[in-house]
């Protein structure tokens, strides 16, 4: 597919999405919605690709909708807002349920639906002179269709203060309240991602697909007897099959699995 609001790279086990729209500090419009669902749509089923890096071009990451986009939604009716919203809402989706683990290279500044791209990431690494805001307030509006993964990255106490001042904060506080993993400089941004990169490729590629896949189906469950069996189940199955069998052998073995080969 031919992409005009992206750069989609694939290098041996690692895939890179880039955010191309720099001259609007990769604002989102309808074009870049459809590509990024898409990009992440085809790379979920692309077997000889193990992660993912979500970087961008320009001074910032993402700074929410596109100026132009927004004038077309004032005029939009019900309909044409809620199916609008819609494709924002399975964008988000499509990186968040990627089976890929993907890791955000935050450059810059990340605003309102910034936000929630890099929230529905599984790891974030973000130059620490970045700044976040969930503006929407300040225009009338709410983050509904990010909610879900900023609330996730967040947490409920967090996300009551910021969803609704508006505030602008820094990458040091974005650090201390989990919405960003790692807070380095300019300079250590790259080697920062490659080494997050290298470690999960020393991993089994289905564990860690299963791995994603499991902290998004427990977080949040009743620790009951249904958890309990499926959490159960879920292990029994991993040790039974091949690459869980090679896993515990070359440990034992004292040799490399053959994945990392």
């Amino acid at each position: 597919m031919q992409y005009e609001t992206l750069k989609v790279e694939i290098a041996g086990p690692i895939a890179t999405v880039t955010l191309n729209r720099p001259e609007v500090r990769n604002a989102f419009n309808e074009r870049m919605i459809a590509e990024l669902s898409a990009a992440f749509t085809a790379l979920d089923t692309h077997d000889d690709v193990r992660a993912v890096v979500l970087a961008a071009n320009g001074k910032a990451f993402c700074a929410g909708a596109d100026l132009n986009w927004m004038k077309k939604m004032a005029g939009y009716s019900d309909d044409e807002n809620r199916a609008d919203a819609m494709r924002l809402a399975g964008m988000l989706s499509a990186v968040y349920r990627c089976s890929k683990p993907v890791i955000a290279r935050v450059n810059g500044d990340a605003y309102a639906g910034g936000m929630g791209l890099l929230a529905a990431c599984d790891i974030v690494v973000a130059v620490d002179s970045a700044h976040f805001c969930l503006s929407e307030a300040r225009l009338g509006l709410i983050p509904a269709t990010i909610a879900p993964y900023v609330i996730r990255a967040l947490g409920e106490r967090a996300s009551r203060r910021y969803f609704t001042t508006a505030e602008q904060f820094d990458c040091a506080t974005a650090l201390r309240l989990g919405l960003v993993h790692e807070a380095v400089s300019a300079n250590e941004l790259d080697a920062t991602v490659q080494k997050l990169v290298q470690t999960l490729g020393s991993n089994g590629p289905s564990a860690v697909r299963e791995s994603k896949q499991l902290v998004q189906d427990v977080a949040g469950r009743v620790l009951d007897e249904a958890l309990l069996d499926d959490t159960a189940e879920r292990i029994a199955r991993v040790r039974a099959g091949v690459e869980g069998r090679e896993g515990v052998a070359s440990f034992l073995e004292k040799r490399t699995p053959v994945w990392r080969d």
